[in-house]
């Protein structure tokens, strides 16, 4: 099914770049949210994108001007009766998300498809919440999704292979890079990203190393920022919802560090609150008290302590992705597609698993297994990944690992 118009719900940064991107495409799109305030909020986050495009000598302002009038901003669904697909964007609350596609269900054509861009939340659920679950379909963009190239697409238990075909299609239409995902909690790219970055805060409150050290070591393993500046950026309120999902489908393995509950109570959401694991704004480079009395407080809870390394906090990154390959959640190429174009890894590294078969899976499994007698059993190695120890699939040195090495 070609897609002739198209709608976002939920006009925050997000739904304002994934309608930017359609109409980028020459796709008309509707945007909805609760108020005019919000409406034109998004309007103006799309006017600005577009305006840099124009500063930069990318486009014309007759250009820009033709894709701004693609949009139509609105508070309620009577624009909706035409659309051909429908992206919701609201935040992370799966009775709120039941909700607006219970209403997506009653306001739009019975053909239209209802997609949510949940990072985490089940799209089997949604599915549940109509009449039409075989429409229901996950189609989650990364932010900023302008910019990001990666688009996961997650079919529920009911969704039909041509909704995933149509979105998948809709998607590369868009100049993105899409990947099915089979369904899982936290789908792939965020189930394999919170054990790395919860191990990282797990550092720091152990007294390993600080935020900035760490960040400078994980660009220098290749990533674009460290862990600590990507949850700022990401918001921890936002994180904290997918840690919280996460936590209540794989257990202990995801069991967040006390400091991420610390520094929430303290109203510390990352650079949209001027501060996080860093300072913003005019405290930036400043002394950071507040942050130093969290972290002495925790050190004498936080036993064993452990060292700090890359692989400290990578191989928790590469242990669930392993996991992911062993319930058929994605193939070992999609791993490593999703770790370039959605987490913005060197694409000549290759990608994590890349990185294992280069390290030695014989390596990787030892190392797992010292920090598991060292810090504990979230670092457990994954069964496929002992089983490809003892089958001598040992990566690039034995010619098989997770890839052929002809």
């Amino acid at each position: 099914m070609y897609i002739y118009k198209a709608a976002v719900v939920g006009g925050g940064a997000m739904g304002a770049e994934i309608a930017q991107t359609i109409t980028f495409s020459g796709i008309p799109v509707v945007v909805k949210d609760v108020d005019q305030a919000r409406v034109d909020q998004a309007l103006e986050h799309m006017r600005k994108i577009y305006q840099r495009r124009v500063d930069r000598g990318k486009m014309s302002r007759e250009d820009m001007d033709q894709k701004l009038a693609l949009v139509t901003g609105t508070t309620t669904y009577e624009p909706f009766g035409d659309v051909d697909l429908v992206i919701e964007a609201v935040p992370e609350q799966l009775e709120l998300k039941r909700r607006i596609f219970k209403e997506l269900d009653a306001a739009t054509p019975g053909h239209a498809i209802l997609a949510s861009n949940t990072s985490s939340l089940s799209i089997s659920a949604l599915g549940a919440a109509t009449t039409r679950p075989h429409k229901v379909v996950g189609v989650h963009f990364f932010y900023p999704a302008h910019v990001m190239k990666l688009i996961e697409i997650i079919p529920g238990l009911d969704t039909s292979d041509e909704t995933a075909g149509d979105v998948t299609a809709f998607a590369e239409s868009l100049r993105k890079l899409p990947i099915r995902v089979n369904e899982c909690a936290g789908f792939l790219v965020n189930r394999m990203l919170m054990p790395y970055l919860n191990e990282a805060a797990c550092c720091v409150q152990e007294g390993a190393a600080l935020p900035k050290p760490i960040d400078e070591a994980a660009v220098a393993f290749g990533f674009p920022m460290g862990p600590f500046m990507l949850v700022d950026n990401l918001g921890f309120d936002v994180c904290r919802d997918v840690v919280q999902v996460l936590l209540d489908s794989y257990g202990p393995r995801m069991e967040p560090a006390a400091i991420w509950e610390r520094l929430y109570a303290k109203g510390r959401y990352g650079t949209k609150s001027g501060a996080g694991f860093y300072l913003y704004g005019e405290r930036a480079g400043q002394p950071d008290a507040e942050l130093e009395a969290v972290v002495q407080d925790l050190r004498p809870r936080t036993q064993p302590k452990g060292e700090f390394s890359v692989n400290r906090i990578v191989l928790p990154m590469i242990n669930e992705a392993i996991r992911c390959l062993e319930e058929r959640v994605c193939t070992a190429a999609e791993v490593d597609l999703a770790v370039v174009a959605g987490l913005g890894y060197p694409p000549s590294k290759g990608g994590i698993l890349h990185y294992a078969d280069e390290l030695g899976l014989d390596m990787v499994l030892k190392e797992l297994e010292r920090f598991t007698h060292q810090l504990g059993p979230r670092f457990w190695p994954a069964p496929l990944l002992k089983r490809k120890v003892a089958a001598g699939h040992l990566g690039k040195k034995a010619k098989r690992g997770f890839f052929d090495y002809p």
